[in-house]
């Protein structure tokens, strides 16, 4: 599937989920899937799942092959996140199990930043941003390659100014 195509169903799923309040612990499911292929449904509903996180909270989790496949051999999964214009955030992601990459994405599908490997030299991610507008944004953990999966720990952190 092409990045474009991606893109559009990424913002299909925004659009779809739009009216969900996804910090319920069940949230109702509104996502009209009709006419869509299988996998189309299948991003489509990961979209309507997505885990909301906040600052500063350890996320523990484990990527797995029932995750979004990238096309590359690897697998992805989506986190929410609540950011302000101005927050200046660092985004974490440690494994011991796979090689992961950190990418942090507009609502509306536009790529902010990524990281591969951390500025210490070790294969976990370590991302810095400043937000530029308020919203919503999408966390993206993922596996370099083929790397598979396993546990880890992502971790988004509002970085206070130094004065």
């Amino acid at each position: 599937m092409s990045i474009v195509r991606y893109q559009q169903l990424l913002l299909v799923g925004a659009l779809v989920c739009g009216g969900i309040n996804l910090t319920l612990a069940k949230p109702a499911l509104s996502c009209s899937t009709k006419q869509l292929s299988s996998t189309q449904t299948s991003r489509i509903k990961h979209d309507c799942l997505r885990t909301a996180i906040s600052s500063g909270q350890d996320q523990q989790d484990t990527l797995t092959e029932n995750d979004i496949p990238t096309g590359d051999g690897g697998f992805f999964r989506d986190y929410e996140v609540q950011l302000q214009a101005g927050d200046n955030v660092a985004i974490d992601l440690v494994s011991n199990e796979f090689d992961p990459i950190v990418s942090l994405i507009k609502f509306d599908g536009t790529p902010i930043g990524d990281n591969d490997d951390s500025p210490e030299g070790t294969t976990d991610s370590l991302l810095f941003v400043r937000i530029k507008e308020s919203g919503a944004y999408i966390v993206r953990v993922r596996s370099f390659g083929e790397t598979g999966g396993g546990a880890f720990t992502l971790t988004v952190t509002r970085l206070a100014p130094v004065d």
